[in-house]
């Protein structure tokens, strides 16, 4: 069993297995170093919330949030690393696909990740644009989602083996002469690549979703961005809303629809 170093109960330094007693006084430090093997990199990085505790940031497509086998550099994770200049792990509270743009939650200590690993603790909002038209103007799609077989990226809808996903959503406007959909989206869960599923699986594709749709012309990814987020702050009990900026290429192919109506 790891020696707490940095937990003390009435001021003795004890294991994290340590039994506590009624009336004891528990204090742990969170000021401490730890390894991480992430490199820090320069990076010009879209900060829309900041405190001691929590940092947020609106990821551009085009760029993983953490190093993998497959990407050991240029993630947003070297670039918080550099940000901060500090000695402590850096901790994404919740991740996107590369191609996915807009907000990543970073948390600055152990605790506060924590405070995070149940999804129920913070509200997700999409926006995207999809291939054909919605009848509906609101819906859930309640279909549980796995890891497709042979395959390292692909997820598909499995009733046997799936996760449990849940995605609601509401039309924002429908391009009915082009055959698009906007739509605002709220997770419930975060499986995957859930949104992208789903949508598929409902027979409407991400505009731009070359793995489990098609290419456009009209954008270079899936028109898909984490548009905002809300939670109470696991500190201060505040509510925090927060909203990352609208991405350029998803701006340039809703004027170019709505041009085209």
């Amino acid at each position: 069993m790891k020696n707490a170093q940095n937990i003390f109960v009435n001021s003795e330094p004890k294991f994290v297995n340590h039994i506590v007693e009624e009336n004891d006084i528990v204090t742990a430090l969170i000021n401490f170093e730890e390894i991480d093997y992430i490199e820090p990199e320069e990076m010009n990085l879209d900060i829309i919330y900041e405190d001691e505790y929590l940092l947020v940031a609106n990821k551009p497509a085009g760029i993983v949030v953490h190093p993998s086998s497959y990407h050991l550099n240029n993630t947003l994770a070297n670039g918080v690393k550099y940000y901060l200049n500090n000695n402590k792990k850096i901790r994404p509270i919740n991740r996107l696909d590369r191609d996915t743009s807009g907000i990543v939650m970073f948390a600055k200590n152990e605790y506060v990740q924590e405070c995070f690993q149940n999804k129920a603790d913070y509200k997700k909002e999409y926006l995207a644009i999809i291939n054909g038209i919605l009848d509906n103007d609101k819906g859930t799609i309640n279909k549980p989602i796995a890891r497709k077989p042979d395959s390292i990226m692909e997820r598909e809808i499995n009733y046997e083996d799936g996760q449990n996903a849940i995605t609601h959503y509401d039309v924002l406007e429908r391009f009915v002469e082009e055959g698009y959909t906007l739509v605002h989206i709220e997770l419930e869960t975060g499986r995957t690549h859930q949104i992208r599923v789903h949508f598929k699986s409902e027979g409407h594709t991400l505009l731009g979703d070359d793995l489990y749709g098609a290419p456009s012309k009209l954008i270079t990814r899936q028109a898909l961005h984490a548009w905002k987020i809300s939670f109470v702050h696991p500190i201060t009990n505040e509510e925090v809303k927060l909203e990352a900026n609208i991405p350029e290429d998803i701006k340039n192919v809703i004027t170019k629809l709505k041009k085209a109506m």
